[in-house]
């Protein structure tokens, strides 16, 4: 029997540790988490992070007080991001599922969603408060 020419990659790649660090900061090689501690106490400096280019879409923003529930963004969203709540009729958009295509933005008659400029977005849970605008 001819065995799959994948098959034994398949298995090496299952015992092989990764070649790139995990991403939140708890997963950063020792020296780099005690200069971020240093850096968080004042006692070091980081360089600025690179400044966003002009009309970036990062992380949605959501004016909660002049949105007027007309739905309008929950059909559009390609993503199927956007969730609305009929008891208070208002939306939740849910950052880990949004593709930041900004069709909700454009569309909204009140201009209540806008995107920012934030894009360190990674997390483990998927509903931490960072993850969810409402």
């Amino acid at each position: 029997m001819r065995t799959l020419p994948l098959v034994p990659e398949l298995v090496r790649q299952l015992f092989r540790r990764p070649a790139t660090n995990r991403f939140p900061a708890k997963y950063l090689p020792p020296s780099i988490r005690v200069f971020l501690r240093e850096v968080q106490a004042g006692r070091a400096a980081a360089n600025p992070p690179v400044p966003t280019p002009p009309k970036f879409r990062g992380k949605i923003a959501y004016d909660r007080d002049s949105c007027i529930g007309c739905t309008l963004c929950v059909k559009v969203c390609p993503a199927h991001a956007i969730e609305f709540i009929p008891d208070t009729k208002k939306i939740r958009v849910w950052v880990d599922q949004c593709i930041f295509c900004s069709q909700c933005t454009s569309i909204c008659p009140k201009s209540c969603l806008s995107m920012t400029d934030a894009f360190l977005l990674a997390g483990e849970d998927r509903y931490a408060e960072e993850l969810i605008v409402e």
